[in-house]
C-alpha cells in the first residue's frame, strides 16, 4: 500500500485521506496495519491471524505512526490494538480507521479492503452542483426500524434488502432524497448511531460495507439520492475506541468541563489538527468511497459554540474546521449536499467560506418548526393571538437557504408524533390539521424533509427497537392520509413553482398575512412559467366567500383540497377552476383545511 497521506497535512489539520494510510490495508501478500499513537509506550496487533497473541507493531516515520505487515492476516480476519501506556498497562482498542466492525457487545475490527467496484460506486445520483431551482423531498429513516423481518429487538433487513423494499415506497411515495440516521459503527441502540466508536465502519447490524455500496448504487439507479448522518461533534466514552486511545487524551479535551457534554459523550477536540484530519476523512470516506450525495452534519451549534451554549463563546478552532472541511469537501465533491442542522443564530451557516461563512448548503429551520408546531398545538380560540408565528418565518427566511424539517427529534422523549401534536381530543381534527400543516410546509419556501411514519400519522412515538406500525394503514384514516402525503409529494416534485426559486425573494408573495380574525393565510409561490395560490384556514370555524385578490390573474385551476372526502375530508373531489373577475375571487375554505390553485 502507498503512502497516499501527506504528513504535514495530517499535522496541520488539511488532509482528507488519512484513511488511504492509517488502518487495516489489504496488500498483495497479507495486510499492513498503521496507527497514530504518538504517547504509546509500545502497540501490538492481535488478532485472528496470530491466536490473538501479539505482534509487534514498529513505529515509523516520526515514531508517532506504528506499522506492522501480517502476511497471513485476510479479508474477514478480526483484529485489535493492544496499546500500551507509560506506565506499562495496557487496553485493546478498536481501529479507529477499521472499515468494518464486529456486531456489538463484540468490540474487535475486521479486515476489509477499500473496494473499488467497476459499477458500483461510480453512480452518483443526477443532480447539478448548484441545485437550489430543484425538488429536494427528503425522507428521513432509522434503518433499523423502518421495517423489521420479525417482530424482534435484534430483528433487522440488510442493506440489500433495504434497497428492495425501500426505493420503491419511496418512488410511490414521492420521495427523492433519503437521509439515513448515522450508519457508522456504534455500541448502544439507543444513542441512533450519533455516539460512535467506528467513523469508518458502516454498522455491521445491516451487513457489510459492499452491501451498504450495493443500496447506495440501486439508489442511484432510480435517480434517488442518499445523504448521511455525520456527527464530526462528540464520540462515544467506550473505553475500547477513542477515549485516551494512546493512554493519553488523543482524540478529545483533557478536562471534563469541556470534554463531556450534554449527552454524556466526549467532545472531539478540534483545536488538533490530527483530529481534525481524522474528521475530514471521515466525511470524505463516505462521500469517495461509498459515493453518498451528501452530509448532513449533526449538533453544528455545538461545533460553533463551546458546548452549544453562545453564552461560553464561539469555538474558533471548531468554527475554523467546519470552514476547512466544508471548503475542501466541495472542491473534492462540487455536487455533494452538506446541510446543516443547527439550532442557534450563528450568521452565514450557509454562505461561502470565500465569503466568510461556514459553507453548508442549507441549515434547518428548526425556528419554522418550533413555531409551526407551537402554533398549532394552541386552542383555536386563542390562534388569533399566535397568528403571526406563521408569518415570522418569512421575516428571516433570506438571511440563509433554509430546509424546512419534521425530523425524528419531533417525534421522541415524550414530544408526541406530529399528528398527535395537533390540538383537540377529536382525531379527525389532529388529521385534517396535520394535513394543512403539511401543506403549509410544502408551500412554504425551502427544501424538505420528513421523518418515517409521519406519512401514515403515526400515533406511537418513534421507538429504535420497533418497526413502523404500518398495521395502521388497515385504518380509513390513515390510510387516507397516506395517499394525501403521496399527492402532496408528487405535486411538489411536479410544480416548479413550489420549488424553483425558494431561495429567491420573487419566488414567493404575500397575498394575506392580516386576518388575524379569520386566522386565515394566502401567498402565491412563483416560478418563471407557473404562480400557485395557497390558501390556509387554521380556524375551527368554516370560511365562506373569503376574497382573494391577484392582479393580472385571469383563472384558477384547484389542485389540491386537503378537504377532499378522499383524504378524509368532507369535501366532494373535484379539480374546477375559477374565471376570476377584476382579478379577484371568492372561495370558501372549510375549518382546518388548505387549498392549491394553480393561476394561470
Amino acid at each position: 500500500m502507498e503512502n497516499e497521506m501527506d504528513f504535514y497535512d495530517f499535522y496541520t489539520g488539511q488532509e482528507f485521506f488519512a484513511y488511504k494510510y492509517l488502518g487495516a490495508h489489504v496488500a498483495d501478500k497479507g495486510v499492513v496495519f498503521r496507527t497514530f499513537a504518538p504517547n504509546a509506550k509500545r502497540i501490538s496487533v492481535i488478532g485472528d491471524f496470530n491466536n490473538w497473541q501479539e505482534t509487534p507493531m514498529q513505529k515509523v516515520y516520526d515514531g508517532n505512526f506504528w506499522e506492522c505487515h501480517i502476511e497471513n492476516a485476510t479479508q474477514g480476519m478480526k483484529y485489535k490494538y493492544r496499546i500500551y501506556n507509560k506506565t506499562g498497562r495496557y487496553i485493546d482498542h478498536c481501529d479507529p480507521y477499521a472499515f468494518y466492525a464486529d456486531l456489538r457487545p463484540q468490540t474487535a475490527s475486521i479486515i476489509y479492503p477499500l473496494t473499488d467496484n467497476t459499477v458500483q460506486g461510480k453512480r452518483n445520483c443526477k443532480r447539478k452542483a448548484n441545485a437550489d431551482d430543484l425538488p429536494l423531498n427528503i425522507y428521513e429513516i432509522h434503518a433499523g426500524s423502518w421495517k423489521k423481518p420479525a417482530d424482534t429487538e435484534e430483528s433487522w433487513y440488510t442493506y440489500r434488502e433495504l434497497a428492495d423494499l425501500l426505493i420503491p415506497y419511496l418512488q410511490e411515495n414521492g420521495y427523492n432524497f433519503v437521509e439515513i440516521m448515522p450508519l457508522n459503527e456504534y455500541p448502544c441502540d439507543a444513542s441512533w448511531g450519533y455516539q460512535s466508536t467506528g467513523f469508518f465502519s458502516p454498522t455491521s447490524r445491516y451487513g457489510t460495507p459492499d452491501d451498504l455500496r450495493y443500496f447506495i448504487d440501486k439508489c442511484h439507479l432510480e435517480n434517488i439520492g442518499v445523504l448521511l448522518d455525520f456527527v464530526p461533534v462528540h464520540f462515544a466514552l467506550n473505553d475500547y475506541a477513542l477515549l485516551n486511545y494512546d493512554g493519553t487524551a488523543l482524540f478529545e479535551y483533557p478536562h471534563s468541563d469541556v470534554g463531556i457534554n450534554e449527552w454524556g459523550s466526549c467532545n472531539f477536540m478540534h483545536s488538533r489538527g490530527e483530529v481534525r484530519s481524522f474528521l475530514q476523512s471521515s466525511a470524505c470516506y463516505w462521500l469517495n468511497e461509498f459515493h453518498f450525495d451528501g452530509l448532513r452534519v449533526d449538533a453544528v451549534s455545538n461545533l460553533l459554540y463551546w458546548q452549544g451554549n453562545p453564552e461560553r463563546g464561539e469555538n474558533k478552532q471548531a468554527v475554523q474546521f467546519i470552514k476547512n472541511m466544508n471548503k475542501g469537501l466541495k472542491e473534492l465533491f462540487p455536487s455533494a449536499l452538506l446541510i446543516a442542522e443547527d439550532s442557534s443564530t450563528y450568521k452565514g451557516v450557509t454562505d461561502t467560506v470565500e465569503n466568510d461563512g461556514l459553507g453548508f448548503d442549507y441549515k434547518w429551520d428548526l425556528g419554522w418548526m418550533n413555531d409551526t408546531l407551537s402554533f398549532l398545538q394552541s386552542v383555536p380560540d386563542t390562534r388569533e393571538l399566535h397568528y403571526h408565528k406563521l408569518t415570522f418565518s418569512m421575516h428571516y427566511f433570506y438571511n440563509e437557504k433554509f430546509l424546512l424539517p419534521l425530523s425524528h427529534d419531533e417525534v421522541v422523549h415524550g414530544k408526541a408524533t406530529i399528528v398527535q401534536k395537533m390540538n383537540g381530543a377529536d382525531y379527525e381534527e389532529k388529521f385534517a390539521q396535520a394535513r394543512t400543516l403539511y401543506m403549509y410546509m410544502y408551500a412554504h419556501p425551502g427544501k424538505k424533509l420528513n421523518f418515517m411514519g409521519n406519512e401514515i400519522a403515526h400515533m406511537r412515538e418513534w421507538d429504535e427497537k420497533r418497526q413502523q406500525d404500518w398495521d395502521l394503514l388497515n385504518f380509513p384514516a390513515h390510510d387516507a392520509f397516506h395517499h394525501f402525503m403521496i399527492d402532496l409529494n408528487h405535486i411538489y416534485l411536479k410544480n416548479p413553482a413550489l420549488y424553483e426559486n425558494d431561495y429567491d425573494r420573487k419566488g414567493f408573495e404575500w397575498v394575506d398575512c392580516h386576518s388575524e380574525e379569520l386566522v386565515v393565510y394566502s401567498f402565491l409561490r412563483k416560478s418563471k412559467g407557473q404562480k400557485i395560490l395557497a390558501v390556509f384556514n387554521f380556524s375551527d370555524k368554516d370560511i365562506e366567500k373569503y376574497k382573494i385578490e391577484i392582479p393580472t390573474a385571469h383563472r384558477a385551476v384547484l389542485l389540491l383540497n386537503s378537504d377532499w372526502e378522499c383524504y378524509g375530508g368532507t369535501t366532494i373531489q373535484k379539480r374546477n377552476s375559477i374565471t376570476l373577475k377584476q382579478a379577484s375571487m371568492k372561495i370558501n375554505v372549510k375549518r382546518f383545511s388548505a387549498v392549491f390553485f394553480e393561476i394561470k
